[in-house]
């Protein structure tokens, strides 16, 4: 699905009432609809209305909704708020549908102490993706008022007083804390970002039948990862396929306290489908990998503590490092010289790999154009060298992307992974329960599986964190978000890929 920026969406409003055709009033009528009736069963048949409505276009369409539950018999008190005595034209042609069909129930307010809120649920009508600043004044006092009342609070579009993207210089204290948002056609960016959790609440997708032509048309760097599109990604395998046609990956990981990231980290490796594995990891955890892992091939460092010595890549077809690898400085130099070995090998690097570049930015230069970079917050921090959160870190990342060439995930809810060419795709499969200690290992060991079968990496970045996902959320069926824990997503990759290849 392609995401849009707020100025985009206008765009689409305007080409699809072009494109029709359709008056901009008959699409706010449509879009009010559709949010009308998801309403109604989200509450009960006794449920008292609130409606708060801007002078905009969000305003408009709380009018047009509290036409909707008035004609129905719904008990409905109704707020306009209009210091300035002017109404957007189509919110003018609301209330004049409203004040004709269901007279006598709209209050004009321009201070806050007009304003009661006596319903069991308030419709919040008061801005939408047209606002640009904080709010202040009036407008702050009622958003303050609506989170102060204890009542049930459902946004239309997107909560007011929140920006579609950037908030990092909003006023947070006056952004309404919605309960519900019910968001037109696609989600808006800030809802994916984990500070904004707190004023979103729950998010519903309302199809308002925007044209498709308008949608194709509108380019966007954008994307949210959906089934269908993973689906499209992921290839079946030759009913003639073997080991040696599947791919021979190679994984440099672990350190005498960190065995465990190696494992987990190998067995994800080969529950994704590559045919042979290869675990290079300091001679102490030799004997436990192998009794581990036993599908595994086991090859020792020369170091019984950390990775010290690079191998050559020549057999195979992908590499991954960084697992519980260490950071000490024999790490380090094995790792810059595991750079000038690896020739064309695809490469994803994580954990203390990133750790490592952090510390010693002059291996950005030997780092081969794709490689796939898989920070948490954190690591981020430390290879992009910036300290930012937010839409900002969005717009470091693909800056990171684009200046070195890479594939850079960003891990957490909605991960992001951002390509060479600029473009930012969000996944949308997981759960808070993978918040858990080597959740990372298994993605690293899913997406050096998929590089080594011949994927392209911005497929086997995509696929492999979609995938990985969908096991934590097949996990969850058998879990709980709090007894959750790594092991339980491997052993749930083999669901997560059969009921991929189901087709709807």
């Amino acid at each position: 699905m392609k995401l849009f920026q707020t100025e985009q969406v206008k765009r689409i409003d305007a080409l699809t009432m072009r494109y029709e055709p359709i008056q901009s009033y008959r699409l706010m009528e449509r879009a009010s609809r559709v949010f009308f009736e998801k309403l109604l069963p989200s509450v009960s048949e006794n449920t008292s209305f609130c409606v708060i409505a801007g002078s905009g276009n969000n305003g408009g369409d709380a009018l047009v909704i509290s036409r909707l539950l008035l004609m129905i018999g719904r008990p409905v008190s109704v707020f306009l708020v209009n210091p300035k005595g002017q109404l957007s034209p189509d919110c003018q042609s609301a209330l004049s549908d409203l004040n004709v069909k269901c007279p006598g129930h709209v209050v004009e307010i321009t201070s806050s102490e007009q304003l009661v809120i006596d319903g069991d649920c308030v419709i919040d009508g008061l801005f939408g993706s047209g606002l640009n600043r904080p709010l202040s004044g009036l407008y702050a006092e009622i958003v303050r008022k609506i989170n102060d009342s204890g009542k049930w609070v459902v946004s239309i579009d997107l909560p007011s007083g929140l920006m579609g993207e950037d908030n990092n210089s909003n006023d947070l204290q006056s952004i309404v804390r919605a309960n519900q948002t019910f968001t037109f056609q696609f989600p808006k960016l800030s809802f994916l970002l984990p500070e904004n959790e707190q004023y979103v609440g729950e998010v519903s997708i309302l199809d308002i039948q925007l044209h498709g032509k308008a949608i194709a048309e509108v380019e966007t760097g954008f994307f949210l990862t959906e089934r269908e599109d993973a689906q499209a990604l992921l290839r079946p395998r030759s009913r003639f396929a073997h080991k040696g046609s599947c791919g021979h990956a190679l994984l440099i990981a672990g350190s005498r306290q960190m065995t465990g990231a190696a494992i987990l980290s190998a067995r994800s490796a080969l529950r994704s489908g590559c045919g042979l594995l290869t675990v290079q990891v300091p001679s102490s955890c030799r004997q436990v990998l192998q009794i581990s892992v036993p599908e595994a091939i086991v090859r020792t460092d020369d170091s019984e503590e950390c990775f010290s010595t690079a191998p050559d890549c020549v057999k195979y077809n992908a590499v991954g490092v960084g697992p519980g690898l260490g950071t000490s400085d024999a790490s380090a130099q094995a790792l810059s010289q595991l750079l000038d070995v690896l020739g064309d090998k695809p490469l994803v690097m994580d954990a203390d790999a990133l750790n490592l570049l952090g510390q010693h930015p002059s291996l950005w230069n030997k780092i081969p154009k794709d490689t796939i970079l898989t920070p948490h917050p954190k690591e981020f921090e430390r290879i992009s060298g910036v300290k930012c959160d937010g839409y900002a870190r969005w717009m470091k990342q693909i800056e990171l992307s684009v200046q070195h060439q890479v594939v850079v995930v960003l891990k957490g809810a909605y991960t992001s992974v951002s390509f060479p060419d600029g473009s930012l795709h969000f996944n949308t499969t997981g759960n808070a329960g993978m918040a858990t200690a080597g959740s990372g290992d298994v993605l690293t060991g899913i997406i050096l599986s998929l590089l080594a079968q011949g994927y392209e990496p911005c497929h086997a970045a995509t696929l492999g964190v979609w995938l990985h996902g969908a096991a934590g959320d097949c996990a969850l069926a058998e879990q709980s978000e709090e007894s959750l824990v790594a092991s339980d997503l491997v052993g749930s990759l083999g669901k997560a890929f059969r009921e991929l290849r189901i087709k709807n």
